[in-house]
């Protein structure tokens, strides 16, 4: 492995990476792979977790296209140097920005959304004109496979290498010296990541998650309730089962808003998913058994066995979980105190939505907050008084597809940003480079110092000119004992 990692190191320096044409012919070739391949992409994807084409293009296959023509978009214009404005003390002094690939990365994607995942954070680390090592997630094994052995036919291999194995590769490749590492998981592996890193001081983005609220208001139109409903319900269970990092984890809503808000979640997960919505083929499934015990365990807790409102039946052959709704489960239970994950929606009720603030701000930062409602005043609220990834009013999961703002997460939920232009700037140096010409210096930036000089440094950092020429003249003097300090 050192042996390859190095013969990467070397093509870096030979520059190739560096130049727009490669850049651009990289990402058309990841388009190419993209558009060729996507019936092999949506067997793969059916056949780790179960999803359906349309979900798969909605959320890996489209999503990636539309990343990539952004990328193909604005790549020169990214790759450009930036002038900067300087301070007028800088006189006949000039600066810029010179973007600058850092050099060999590494990128560690999960099992959720295994392509997605792992060619989105690509596309940065391509467009910067980096040589890259892709570990994608051994728990999604087809798309694994799809990956190692098709995507290097539409790429560089000199400069971009896909690895597949378990933790124990994954483990060698954290003890290697990168550039930069990209991590998309759990806390858990995030806080192994950093370890890991902090050795070589490493930089790392860490693309984690946490529990990720929906505050939903007493919405007085039907209109308005049942567009909640369905936002919700397809947020929640439409996309990978719940298995998103971005998955609405849990509902605040007041207690008499409640169970209006669960009859109309009924509906829509009836109307999306029908009576049977393991036979209805539109639902994905569980990754594992290992997460399909987990989400057992949960529910064989009795005081969360009766908070279910709706749901809670499972299939553990097919690794399949309706669509749960709880309704007040224990506050201390597994439920409510760890990432969720799955298929599970618990409903927290409270005597007023205003209390919703509170109760986020009692947990660590998520990766997003949603919130349903026409109430300028909580939306001012909760735009100032919680922190999160992002926050989103009136719908969930699209800040996912915008290209034009940041994607990432805030304390436990994560470090670092990437999507559009910030994958771009996620795995770039931005150079800071000055220049000044030899034909002028102020006299007085040279010892020895006197009251004098201190008295034109003053002025001319407050940008004081009618000062400074006081002082030229002497008709300004320091009043300072300077020789007293």
């Amino acid at each position: 492995m050192e042996s390859e990692l190095e013969r990467m190191r070397e093509y870096f320096k030979t520059g190739n990476t560096k130049c727009a044409s490669w850049r651009l012919s990289q990402l058309k070739g990841l388009l190419l792979f993209i558009k060729e391949r996507e019936a092999d992409i949506f067997q793969a994807l059916k056949k780790d977790l179960g999803k359906h084409p349309v979900e798969a293009f909605r959320d890996e296959v489209g999503l990636l296209i539309k990343s990539i023509n952004f990328a193909l978009k604005g790549l020169k214009t990214w790759m450009s140097s930036k002038k900067v404005n300087v301070p007028k003390i800088a006189f006949l002094t000039t600066a810029e920005l010179v973007p600058q690939p850092l050099g060999l990365v590494l990128i560690i994607s999960s099992w959720n959304f295994p392509l997605g995942l792992s060619l989105e954070p690509l596309i940065g680390a391509i467009a910067a004109g980096n040589t890259v090592v892709l570990k994608p997630s051994e728990l999604a094994p087809a798309c694994a496979s799809l990956l190692v052995n098709l995507l290097p036919t539409y790429l560089d291999t000199r400069a971009i290498k896909v690895v597949q194995g378990g933790s124990s590769v994954g483990e060698q490749l954290l003890q290697k010296k990168w550039d930069k590492i990209f991590f998309t998981g759990s806390a858990r592996v995030g806080r192994i990541v950093m370890s890991a890193a902090v050795k070589n001081l490493t930089p790392v983005v860490l693309e984690l998650g946490g529990k990720c609220p929906a505050v939903v208001d007493s919405l007085s139109s039907s209109w308005d309730k049942q567009a909640t409903a369905n936002r919700i319900a397809v947020a929640k269970f439409g996309s990978c089962a719940g298995q998103a990092c971005l998955a609405i984890d849990y509902v605040l809503v007041e207690k008499k808003f409640a169970s209006t808000l669960v009859e109309l979640m009924k509906d829509s997960i009836k109307n999306m998913f029908g009576d049977n919505p393991r036979e209805s083929n539109t639902m994905a499934r569980i990754i594992n058994k290992h997460h399909f015990s987990r989400f057992k365990n949960i529910l064989s807790d009795l005081a969360v066995q009766k908070s279910i409102v709706y749901g809670g039946s499972m299939d553990e052959e097919n690794l399949f979980i309706k669509p749960t709704i709880l309704l007040d489960p224990p506050l201390q239970s597994e439920i409510m105190t760890d990432e969720i994950f799955g298929p599970l929606l618990p409903i927290i009720t409270l005597d007023k939505i205003e209390d919703s603030i509170e109760f986020i701000n009692s947990k660590p930062k998520p990766l997003a907050v949603y919130a349903f409602t026409k109430n300028k005043q909580l939306k001012r609220r909760l735009e100032a008084e919680t922190s999160s990834g992002s926050l989103v009013f009136n719908d969930a999961l699209v800040q996912y597809v915008l290209d034009t703002v940041p994607f990432g997460g805030i304390g436990e939920s994560g470090i670092g940003k990437y999507h559009g232009k910030f994958s771009f700037d996620t795995f770039t140096h931005h150079k800071a480079v000055t220049r000044r010409s030899f034909l002028i210096d102020a006299w007085f930036r040279f010892p020895p110092w006197n009251g004098h000089k201190f008295m034109l440094f003053e002025t001319c950092y407050t940008y004081d000119y009618l000062g400074i020429l006081l002082v030229l003249l002497g008709l300004k003097r320091c009043k300072r004992n300077l020789d007293g300090i």
